[in-house]
């Protein structure tokens, strides 16, 4: 069989066929893989083979050469660069071949694929004539496919690849992307093709948008493209302007004021859905960035932030007027056809709304207020839901003392509507009350709102999957926030919701019984259960209990009728109720305590029967582990007994290597059980510390694993203080070298992995500080105090370091200061950088103040 009909079976509907041939493709590609790329090559450049292989040919071209796994990429990028120059050269000559083919569809393919191979080799400084080659076919070709297939090349390349690498080339691609864009251009297919690219290049031109000359020709093009003809090419310019809000934003105040408040406004009432979503997303865009560059400019008027901070320029306060009517019109464009999950103008609407409440405050409100009068006792469904949808879009970002009376005045109305005949009228009323609930607890009065507001959302359960979804998440949210409000400096005896508990609980139970999980409503039930469960005053305790019995009685249900799950969906969905269990046994252990220890046999004898059938569904793991590190933090020593049992499933999962969640779960778990048992660890300890550091010696592990692994020894040595000494030199040794590693100051990648790294050291330090102060076995730390220092001193020199970071490096001095309380570091401690960073810094939270306090008396005694 040729190459050809292997490609074309690899697509047949018959699954066997279509088996066989993906099976036979994948072993050419392990056996002959030289052959195998040049075949598929060949294959996407015969204008004679039929489109559907070609295309075929080029996806499997491309997907030999990409992958979304970091490691799988590096895999494939060096398979690729071994190959024989000559090979790659004819492989590549037939892939800008595929550019020219005059079917469209394989010339996207075409493109496809050179971009694949450009992200591989371009980095290398491979394949140096490309960008030129493209570019030469862009402006001197006469064919409408070759310039769309190119374009599309251009495009592919620009979004993959880092904007260093094209640098060199930026104006010439700039060039020949906004020429293909230009109003002028005959092709609308062209035309679209440069707008996507120009899309994927709008990143790496910042020099471009410097100067004012380019940056006025880029948005002319951009601005005309808008009304071109085509709604594609309209849709793709309002994209690209919302792209160069987010990039250019202190760019654009001329722009704004003599083209984009027009342009878009008229983009968000076109009757095409494609354009007047992209231009409500600009609104969006604009409205997110400016709250978050407020946040920055007020920070740095407080000094919470070096340097100057730009204030907004405000454009959506200015354009308020003219945005929020057409946003409160497009409110009523409802599809009740529309699929869950589908985006409409409706929805893009209430986002955007909800957005721009938060960067324009009070404003929002008199420009909103008069729609949901006017609309929310209104015959037509649409328009009371899109007068709820207006009320809960705002509820974020005004004022609280602006809100409260309002939605005093609102409750009632909306509560009432919790009955409403239309589905969707309902459905966003829950929502809106759930934000209430969320964002404006105070509002909510018990003696005045509570009953009703609770009948209501209960009766809620009873409804479709949408609206049960939101009456959860609402009476989530009013568990915890009654909570909060009400709870005292002692734990609460009572609370508002102690009446509405036992019924609370068992409606959102009886939710839980139901098989399918439409809409994530069983999860959600689940997810307001352990919030009532964590939020529970003295006199529901007993309800607490109940409920836990009635969990672990379904999870055993579970494991006794595993063996009946026939299919995928009937696993996916036993998981999916497993992790449910897991998580409110995890939140009753936490609200329990130590009383939950008569529940400790069974918990466990489930527990370690679950993770005996998950298998290597590492989710159900991390969740029964969960359960096991809870456990054992709330019974403390009586976990003793169970680690025997459980040590033979955590060593297991310590050597996931490639799964970086369940492996620091497992760690975590070490962590948690030296807490529980604390000088009882000693018989566990050289088995811990062994394992541990075969991790650290892993190549494959995750590096943010290894973090974990740091901070786990200091959970050791605090757990059994001096008894830590056989492993003392080994831990210090590894916590010195990794305290060497620096940071890349021009990758924050490299910047955050270093500051997450040294908090895992100090917290390593500190424990096993605290292990050995106050015993006769501290002086084995005096010839460390230099390597601990020697970090100390370096975190907080650091700007970059933060405050957790700084306030563990102050715990660390004085904690070392405290172990030598008579003069055997003095000399250390008295160096001048001790000194001047043992000062109130502003900016500093209360807990770090205390601590640098505390350090400070701690040197001044060691010191004296």
């Amino acid at each position: 069989m040729n190459a050809g009909e292997l490609l074309a079976n690899s697509l047949s509907p018959d699954q066997a066929t279509r088996e066989n041939a993906t099976q036979k493709l994948e072993q050419a590609s392990r056996e002959n893989y030289p052959g195998y790329m040049h075949t598929l090559a060949s294959e996407l450049a015969n204008e004679a083979t039929p489109v559907f292989v070609r295309n075929a040919a080029g996806l499997a071209l491309k997907n030999a050469l990409t992958a979304r796994d970091n490691a799988r990429q590096a895999e494939y990028s060096n398979r690729w660069l071994a190959l024989d120059v000559k090979i790659r050269s004819e492989i590549k000559e037939f892939v800008l071949r595929g550019l020219h083919s005059e079917h469209v569809k394989a010339g996207t393919v075409a493109a496809q694929s050179v971009a694949a191979i450009a992200t591989v080799e371009l980095p290398h400084a491979q394949w140096p004539d490309l960008i030129e080659i493209l570019l030469r076919f862009v402006n001197t070709g006469t064919s409408v496919p070759l310039r769309q297939s190119t374009l599309s090349a251009i495009g592919f390349i620009c979004e993959s690849l880092d904007p260093e690498v094209l640098s060199a080339c930026a104006d010439e691609i700039l060039t020949a992307v906004v020429h293909g864009a230009r109003k002028e251009e005959p092709s609308t297919d062209v035309q679209l093709a440069a707008m996507q690219a120009l899309f994927n290049s709008l990143s790496f031109i910042r020099d471009n948008f410097e100067r004012e000359g380019e940056r006025n020709y880029i948005m002319q093009v951009v601005c005309e493209a808008t009304q071109n003809s085509s709604v594609q090419v309209q849709a793709t310019a309002f994209e690209c302007l919302v792209r160069i809000m987010s990039l250019y934003y202190n760019k654009m105040a001329y722009y704004m004021e003599r083209a984009l408040f027009g342009l878009t406004v008229m983009g968000m009432k076109s009757e095409e859905e494609a354009v007047a979503l992209q231009a409500i997303e600009f609104w969006t865009s604009v409205a997110e960035e400016e709250t978050n560059l407020e946040s920055d400019y007020l920070d740095a008027q407080e000094g919470l932030l070096d340097g100057e901070v730009d204030a907004p320029k405000y454009f959506a306060k200015i354009a308020l007027p003219e945005v929020v009517p057409v946003l409160l019109q497009l409110l009523t464009r409802q599809d009740e056809d529309a699929e869950e999950g589908e985006w409409n103008v409706s929805m893009a609407a209430g986002t955007c709304l909800s957005f721009l409440a938060q960067a324009v405050h009070d404003p929002i409100v008199p420009a909103v207020i008069p729609f949901i009068e006017a609309n929310i006792k209104q015959e037509n469904w649409h328009q009371r839901e899109a007068a709820v949808m207006a009320f809960g879009s705002i509820l974020v970002g005004p004022d609280p003392v602006v809100l409260t009376p309002l939605v005093n005045q609102a409750l009632p109305i909306l509560i009432n509507m919790m009955s409403d005949p239309q589905p969707q009228v309902k459905d966003t009323t829950a929502w809106t009350l759930g934000r209430i609930c969320e964002s404006l607890i105070t509002s909510i009065k018990p003696d005045v709102h509570l009953h009703a507001l609770v009948s209501a959302l209960v009766a809620g359960l009873q409804d479709s999957p949408h609206i049960i979804a939101n009456c959860c998440w609402a009476l989530m949210n009013l568990a915890d926030g009654l909570y909060e409000l009400y709870e005292s400096s002692e734990e609460q005896s009572t609370g508002p919701l102690s009446p509405y508990f036992d019924g609370i609980v068992g409606a959102l139970l009886q939710v839980t019984e139901t098989a399918g999980n439409e809409s994530n409503y069983r999860t959600s039930a689940y997810e307001a259960i352990t919030s009532f469960v964590q939020q529970a005053t003295l006199d529901c305790v007993q309800v607490v209990s109940n409920t836990t019995l009635k969990i672990l009685d379904r999870m055993e249900h579970l494991l006794n009728v595993q063996n009946q799950i026939l299919g995928a969906d009937d696993r996916n969905n036993w998981n999916d109720l497993q992790s449910n269990l897991c998580s409110v046994t995890v939140s009753v252990i936490r609200k329990l305590g130590a009383g939950i220890l008569p529940l400790a046999d069974r918990i466990m004898t489930l527990v370690l029967r679950l993770i005996q059938s998950a298998g290597k569904t590492s989710t159900i793991l991390e969740d029964a582990f969960l359960v096991v590190g809870s456990l054992s933090a709330a019974i403390e020593a009586k976990f003793a007994p169970y680690i025997p049992a459980f040590l033979p499933f955590l060593y297991p999962a310590l050597k996931a290597y490639e799964d970086t969640q369940l492996c620091t779960v497992a760690v975590g778990i070490i962590g948690d059980i030296t807490r529980a048992l604390g000088d009882q660890t000693e018989q566990y300890a050289q088995a811990f510390v062994t394992v541990l550091l075969e991790n650290l010696s892993s190549e494959v592990l995750n590096r943010n694993v290894k973090i974990s692994i740091l901070a786990c020894f200091g959970d050791i040595a605090l757990a059994i203080g001096p008894k830590f000494e056989p492993y003392l030199e080994t831990a210090m040794t590894v916590l010195r070298q990794a305290a060497a590693l620096q940071a890349n100051p021009l990758d924050y990648e490299s910047i955050d992995y270093i500051a997450n790294l040294r908090e895992g050291i100090l917290e390593a330090h500190t424990g096993i500080i605290t292990g050995f102060k106050k015993t006769e076995r501290v002086q084995l730390l005096v010839s460390h105090v230099p390597a601990i220092f020697e970090l100390v001193q370096k975190v907080l020199a650091d700007d970059n370091s933060g405050e957790p970071l700084d306030k563990l490096a102050f715990g660390v001095i004085g904690d070392l200061a405290d172990a030598f309380p008579n003069g055997e570091i003095k000399p250390v401690l008295l160096a001048e950088w001790i000194a001047a960073s043992l000062v109130l810094r502003k900016g500093y939270d209360k807990e770090t103040k205390t601590t640098v306090k505390w350090a400070r008396e701690m040197v001044k005694r060691a010191t004296a």
